[in-house]
């Protein structure tokens, strides 16, 4: 069951812990969101759970609860003692680090068996984690508590503001099942933007970008303004571009757009250039 915001400041106060800004520190106290969580992820007795920056350990409580085999990853130190001190379930898993360099906590990077991700994301970390879990063995599902603007990012399409390399890659490969305004006063301390709770699907057949195409998407998205013309002599290190604007012009894409215009089936085909 979820803290309430003075059981929270009390458990804080014991601990002579202030929440920290630079981490996201905003903890969970409501218990809707709470269950609501564990309902879109189809979280069941047995499941391979990975949770990032699992704070006091409430959501880390109702996964346990659940039947959850718990891999966790905390890079606050107070934080991580307090979690080995009243969670010894043999299910569960702490490793304490940076989520970024660990994205999939202890699980290694080739895990072979199905896994879930069920996390409250600080923003600061939500797309560095993002990208790192992008790169490995693929979730089957993903229920991530997110800051709105990074969760607009995500599911952004093209022609929008926010499409950009992140929400190219992550759609690639999952479908958008989720996507649920949280009001701010389910977290303690009250945050100043407003959150969502985004649910994601792997599709059947999930699309994974070669890396090289990963780090020319990303630059090509510095100047996401530039038209498609200009890249190749923009990005001359990226050797398949000049073959990627022919194949454009070919299929009726004119030099002229921007790669915020061009949706993901042409991002697809810049993979297919990269050897």
């Amino acid at each position: 069951m979820a803290l309430t915001p003075k059981q929270t400041a009390q458990l804080l106060e014991r601990l002579e812990h202030t929440p920290k800004k630079k981490l996201g520190q905003n903890f969970l106290i409501d218990g809707n969101i709470v269950r609501k969580s564990l309902s879109l992820a189809a979280v069941v007795p047995g499941d391979v759970v990975l949770e990032v920056g699992p704070g006091l350990g409430t959501l880390t409580g109702a996964l346990l609860e659940a039947g959850a085999q718990v891999h966790a990853v905390e890079k606050d130190r107070t934080l991580a003692a307090h979690l080995r001190e009243h969670l010894t379930q043999p299910a569960f898993s702490l490793l304490e680090g940076d989520a970024v360099e660990c994205p999939l906590a202890d699980l290694p990077d080739n895990f072979e068996g199905t896994f879930k991700v069920v996390a409250n994301l600080p923003y600061a970390i939500s797309t560095p984690w993002l990208d790192g879990v992008l790169e490995r063995v693929l979730p089957e599902q993903m229920v991530l508590m997110l800051q709105k603007e990074a969760a607009l990012r995500y599911t952004s399409q093209p022609g929008e503001k926010h499409w950009g390399a992140i929400a190219i890659f992550l759609q690639a490969a999952y479908e958008q099942s989720a996507f649920e305004k949280v009001s701010r006063k389910s977290f303690y301390p009250v945050p100043g933007v407003d959150s969502v709770l985004l649910g994601l699907k792997r599709k059947e057949n999930p699309f994974v970008f070669k890396g090289q195409t990963r780090v020319c998407i990303r630059d090509i998205f510095t100047q996401r303004r530039k038209q498609v013309g200009s890249l190749a002599k923009r990005f001359e290190q990226h050797a398949p571009l000049a073959a990627w604007q022919s194949c454009l012009e070919e299929e009726g894409y004119a030099l002229t757009q921007r790669p915020e215009e061009l949706p993901l089936s042409c991002w697809q085909r810049l993979d297919s250039l990269f050897a």
